[in-house]
């Protein structure tokens, strides 16, 4: 907190309120003003920059919990972000359009709220992210670094394409870097049996896999299709 939230709280305090309070009444109530300003501007700053596919994402706001047969006590637990403490990983899985992409930016927005450092890329995204950066001196360094720093990193469309030999390479340095120390939301078509498979079967698979699946909260999001649902109910 800065002295401009201050100012601005001194300037905008209502006279014939505080009228009747003590000096260090009213410096008191100045002071949780400017406080309740900064937080909430610095909530603000964290959800911009977390780069969310669906800024008004909530999690107290998701529809037709039973029609899609999602968790509402899970939901309500991951919520808390008690996981990001724990250092655990979110998987939300389920078929095209049940909602794993507006769930992940939920619990991304959820932990912007708690003041959790939380970033949201596509997988498609990191990949080329990841192309670019090995063009440039010290680039996959910066790249490995930045993408490790998240407390909480959304990987939304999570092997929707095979991953390039290039590319497991760096998934295993970056879940290597995170493992044990901060939370991975991925957000995928596929089910656990499958991921090895996608990954390449071979040892950069066991590996990504050994590091990302035996501290796992898993989120089945179902086969009810809410984009058809939505598109539906506003014809």
């Amino acid at each position: 907190m800065n002295a401009s939230e201050l100012l601005e709280a001194i300037d905008t305090q209502d006279e014939t309120l505080s009228i009747s309070l003590s000096f260090e009444e009213r410096v008191r109530l100045v002071v949780d003003d400017a406080y309740s300003t900064f937080m909430h501007s610095k909530v603000a700053g964290l959800i911009r920059r977390a780069g969310l596919r669906y800024p008004n994402a909530d999690l107290r706001r998701i529809d037709l919990l039973d029609e899609r047969g999602l968790n509402r006590p899970l939901l309500t637990q991951l919520g808390t972000c008690s996981f990001v403490t724990r250092q655990q990983n979110v998987v939300f899985q389920g078929f095209t359009g049940s909602g794993k992409s507006y769930l992940g930016c939920a619990i991304a927005k959820r932990a912007c709220e708690h003041r959790i450092r939380a970033h949201y890329v596509r997988m498609p995204d990191l990949e080329e992210a990841w192309v670019a950066a090995q063009d440039t001196p010290g680039g996959a360094g910066k790249f490995l670094r930045k993408y490790a720093a998240f407390t909480l990193l959304v990987i939304d469309e999570w092997l929707l394409d095979r991953p390039t030999e290039s590319m497991r390479g760096m998934l295993l340095e970056l879940m290597e870097r995170r493992y044990g120390e901060t939370s991975t939301v991925f957000c995928t078509q596929y089910s656990q049996k499958d991921w090895h498979q996608r990954l390449g079967s071979g040892v950069h698979a066991d590996a990504i896999m050994d590091r990302i699946i035996h501290n796992t909260i898993w989120v089945e999001t179902g086969t009810y299709n809410m984009r058809e649902h939505t598109a539906l109910a506003s014809a």
